[in-house]
């Protein structure tokens, strides 16, 4: 199918009597309660669920595998290939199916905050509610920017066609597949929400390094004299704490891009996980699920109709969607100037980094392609000790190019904006998971503060045997013994053997990268064998 074929069945879908555009907050909510896809919440948030998929379907996404990407795309187990053919079958059939919904809703907006560089995007929904969710976390355009708007990548989203596996090429019922030529994503048989979000995430990640811009999976805020923060770090290392800073205002919460003029939001909104959510912890949080919300697979009490944030029963993997807006502190528009300090952080079960260490520019692009953090004993079925995990450039799933191209351009920003980089650990102290302690929030605070505000800049540090790392002697509001992870341990021995058997699983790890100067292995890993 040609790009004319593409648009010409897109604008005759809505053309179509069943076709909703651009309903506000309050239809929407309307539109869900009526089809009964969700419940209103006691706090005005409206409450889904996915069914089946309470969490993404990496297994079911491909790439169409076409000439305009053939020799760009990392090809492999995150992006797989689907022939051109297959996917012009599925996406006929798709829209006929959507043609014959009683109603199908159209969202019409932007990714990327920076306007210089934002993709004009249109997302079409088969669900009320999804439509909702993409209108709170994309960015919302202006009633003059509506008229002018021109989508130049198209989602499309029925979670209720089931692709049939023998016939279509997919895995299973469910796809979910991008045509850079084409300039659409197709989802279908999976009701989880971020899907949607996450696609266009992988587009960006396409997209902007050919505009010399870095896509990031990070938060980022800014203080008040205009110093702007990055943190990187997977799920469970503190990220959405540590970056929620009552002196610092938010620029966002999950993905930027960085450019020649600084860092700006992609996205519009926030999805924060919320089990075991309370205001006490993270009330910004907390306040913000409120009326035009969308909780995804929380529980709710049946009379009360409020949400029960520690309840796991559907999954572990509860969200909540909110316009950034419902922040109070926030920067808007979500762009600032290039960042000051980047922060890795890592959950080290094994308890052997340091909980702070500065690095050099070889070593931050190790640590970016490394991912590194831990999995948990009791955390997932058959893990009964700690196991490392790495997740490249924090953000593996989402990263069509080759991941040093990322890296490259990390080393590349650097150097040209002189921005100070930290890998930051939130795990384990004085022993291993089961032995040791989880490090003392009050302390990371303290070690994160002393980072941002330029106290460790020309600080004394001293070189981690195993690691090569520069780890400071002094941290204000810290105890010196805190920082050395060799102090910390009851048996010098026991900590050397844990520490080399993580730097093997780095070594081990970082065999995969090829094309990339022997100096990121060679000066940015462990230095002990």
């Amino acid at each position: 199918m040609n790009d004319l074929g593409i648009k010409s069945e897109v604008s005759q879908l809505l053309q179509g009597n069943n076709i909703q555009i651009q309903l506000s907050v309050p239809q929407l909510v309307e539109k869900v309660l009526a089809r009964n896809e969700g419940q209103l919440t006691a706090t005005g948030a409206i409450c889904a669920t996915t069914g089946t998929y309470t969490g993404r379907s990496p297994k079911d996404k491909f790439i169409v595998n076409d000439s305009l990407v053939r020799d760009k795309i990392d090809w492999g187990s995150v992006n797989e290939p689907i022939e051109e053919e297959a996917f012009a079958n599925l996406y006929t059939k798709v829209l006929a199916y959507l043609k014959d919904r009683d109603e199908v809703y159209v969202f019409k907006g932007f990714a990327g905050a920076d306007k210089k560089h934002q993709l004009p995007i249109q997302v079409i929904n088969e669900y009320a509610w999804h439509n909702l969710f993409v209108h709170q976390l994309f960015i919302r355009p202006t009633e003059a920017e509506l008229l002018d708007h021109q989508s130049e990548f198209t989602v499309i989203s029925a979670p209720g066609f089931k692709a049939n596996p023998e016939v279509d090429g997919t895995k299973s019922e469910t796809f979910i597949i991008i045509s850079f030529e084409q300039r659409v994503v197709l989802i279908g048989g999976t009701e989880y929400a971020g899907e949607m979000k996450k696609s266009i995430f992988s587009v960006m990640n396409y997209l902007l390094p050919e505009n010399g811009i870095l896509p990031m999976h990070c938060s980022a805020n800014v203080g008040r004299e205009g110093d702007v923060a990055l943190f990187f770090g997977l799920s469970g290392t503190g990220k959405t704490t540590l970056s929620a800073d009552p002196n610092r205002r938010l620029i966002g919460d999950d993905e930027h891009g960085w450019s020649s003029n600084g860092v700006f939001n992609i996205e519009g909104g926030c999805y924060a996980k919320c089990i075991n959510l309370s205001k006490e912890k993270e009330p910004q949080i907390f306040d913000a699920i409120r009326f035009g919300s969308v909780l995804e697979n929380v529980v709710l009490n049946k009379e009360s109709r409020l949400p029960d944030y520690d309840d796991g029963t559907l999954t572990e993997n509860t969200r909540a969607a909110y316009p950034i807006q419902a922040i109070d502190n926030i920067v808007e528009p979500s762009i600032a100037g290039h960042p000051n300090t980047i922060v890795f952080l890592t959950a080290d079960a094994f308890g052997v980094l340091p909980p702070i260490a500065k690095l050099t520019k070889e070593q931050a692009m190790y640590h970016f392609l490394s991912g590194y953090t831990s999995k948990l004993a009791g955390t997932e079925r058959g893990v009964t000790s700690p196991e490392a995990t790495f997740s490249t450039c924090f953000g593996s799933p989402f990263l069509p190019l080759p991941a040093t191209t990322y890296a490259e351009m990390l080393g590349e920003k650097i150097d040209e904006y002189g921005a100070r980089v930290f890998l930051v650990n939130t795990g384990w102290t004085g022993g291993e998971y089961g032995t040791g302690k989880r490090m003392n929030l009050a302390y990371t605070r303290a070690m994160v503060q002393a980072a941002l505000e330029g106290e460790l800049n020309n600080v004394e540090t001293v070189k981690d045997e195993i690691f090569g790392l520069d780890i400071p002697l002094h941290v204000p509001g810290v105890p010196d013994e805190v920082l050395q992870p060799i102090k910390t341990w009851a048996s010098e021995d026991s900590y050397l053997e844990k520490a080399r058997e993580l730097a093997g699983k780095f070594r081990e790890n970082f065999l995969k990268f090829s094309n990339l100067s022997p100096d990121i292995d060679t000066k940015g890993g462990p230095t002990a064998k």
